[in-house]
């Protein structure tokens, strides 16, 4: 049956990740950008600020969790096996060019991903338990009036926390341990799930409160790791920027194990594997971002912003930097394994392996808390807060299932939910552009006086 069902998931997950989505992804970053006058550019510093020293607003403002909180949350669910083995990916495919089409998918997702959480703010609404519940459902339906596409978005969501945000993480998780430390997959899948259930049990709150402290330090170890490889080929760092620049306008040339690349190639694996790392425009992260305590959208979504700046210009450029310093994207071995090896030859002893292996663990693991966290309110958008209990036992247990099974045909699927989540949410976010350039106008205007 799974040798029918998997082809044709994979045509369609083909067709929806084709050019027309990506080229309404990166246009619709452009088109932000320019109705908000470059304000990822002229406002980064600023949005630093709030996010990393200011950290939180002052006073009694409605929301559940801090600013800060709410950043690391949403990149729990976005820095992950995407900046290791994405990034691995998309060289060995399109070439060292890829990583610069990585950035201005991030530069110009950047305004994507402060739309999205300017909108979550301003149309969320508290529900039963207390707690705020935003995202693209509620500016969709409530913004623009149009429900059914809301009820869209929050079935693909829903559906993709399971996969993407779930079973294809835990089985990351339970092959690096099994590779790295021999332990059975069942095992792996055991603790990974209790300890997820003692975190995504208690909600939200739960969450932030883990995510705040897991997130900085696993995001720090990898880049103090990758840091060093490069300081100890600070010489050879001229060289591969310059490969990076030109090959993004021109031809790969085929080396080694590499078979050569076409600048439309480059083109797109770079910008394919930038969105599928910091997610923006895929309407994920506005869910978290909801959830903060603040009195204008405008503070939060300049947080949120940020998300998008560490995933991709910085994570994702480091895990690019050592591949490429290494040599070995020519070697033929791709993905996750790629990345272990060009640090592990950089580093002596090990060390490196460990911290790729380190980094994956982790980086799944965030991934399925933030993940939880978004499956949760598209469920109870759809079916409303009593079956939210329901829902957050059940996603624990696929967690445990997930390090046991074969899950091709479950990744295609994500994958195929994922692309479908952007469409609606592109939809809000070009429909409500006038909103979101209203709101930054008054805020901006408002703190000049």
């Amino acid at each position: 049956m799974e040798s029918k069902i998997l082809p044709l998931l994979t045509e369609i997950r083909d067709f929806i990740w084709g050019p027309p989505l990506i080229i309404l992804l990166v246009g619709t970053g452009i088109f932000l950008t320019m109705r908000l006058k470059g304000l990822q550019f002229r406002g980064l510093f600023h949005s630093l600020y709030l996010a990393f020293i200011k950290r939180k607003e002052e006073g009694d403002v409605e929301g559940d969790i801090s600013h800060f909180q709410a950043l690391m949350t949403a990149l729990a669910a976005t820095v992950g096996t995407g900046n290791i083995a994405g990034v691995a990916t998309a060289i060995v495919t399109g070439g060292p060019g890829a990583l610069f089409w990585m950035w201005i998918t991030g530069l110009f997702g950047m305004a994507t991903k402060y739309s999205e959480a300017v909108l979550a703010v301003k149309y969320r609404e508290t529900d039963e338990f207390g707690t705020m519940s935003g995202g693209p459902m509620y500016y969709i339906s409530k913004g623009l009036g149009i429900k059914w596409l809301g009820i869209l978005f929050a079935i693909f969501a829903s559906i993709a926390a399971f996969g993407i945000g779930n079973m294809v993480q835990s089985n990351s998780v339970a092959e690096a341990v099994n590779a790295s430390f021999g332990i059975p997959n069942w095992a792996t899948g055991i603790i990974l799930a209790a300890f997820t259930a003692v975190v995504v049990l208690g909600g939200i709150k739960s969450i932030a409160k883990v995510t705040q402290v897991l997130v900085p330090f696993m995001i720090i170890i990898y880049f103090s790791g990758a840091l060093v490889i490069l300081l100890l080929n600070i010489t050879t760092i001229p060289h591969v920027f310059s490969l990076i620049f030109k090959s993004a306008f021109n031809p790969t040339a085929a080396a080694g194990g590499f078979l050569g690349a076409t600048v439309m190639q480059t083109m797109r694996m770079g910008v394919t594997r930038g969105v599928f790392s910091n997610e923006s425009g895929l309407g994920s992260a506005p869910i978290a971002a909801a959830a903060a305590k603040t009195s204008n959208p405008v503070n939060q979504a300049l947080v949120s912003m940020t998300q998008t700046f560490i995933d991709t210009i910085v994570v994702c450029t480091m895990t690019g930097l050592v591949i490429l310093c290494s040599g070995l994207w020519t070697s033929g071995t791709t993905g996750a394994e790629l990345t272990a090896t060009a640090f592990d030859v950089s580093l002596p002893g090990g060390i490196g392996q460990m911290i790729v292996t380190l980094g994956l663990i982790f980086f799944a693991y965030s991934t399925i808390l933030g993940w939880c966290y978004y499956g949760e309110k598209s469920i109870e958008y759809l079916f409303s807060e009593r079956a939210v209990k329901t829902y957050r036992i059940t996603f624990v247990i696929f967690v445990a299932i997930g390090t046991i099974l074969k899950l091709e045909t479950v990744w295609t699927l994500a994958d195929l939910m994922n692309g479908l989540m952007a469409f609606p949410n592109l939809i809000g976010l070009i429909g409500l552009s006038s909103i979101i350039a209203s709101e930054t106008n008054k805020y901006f205007y408002k703190n000049r006086d």
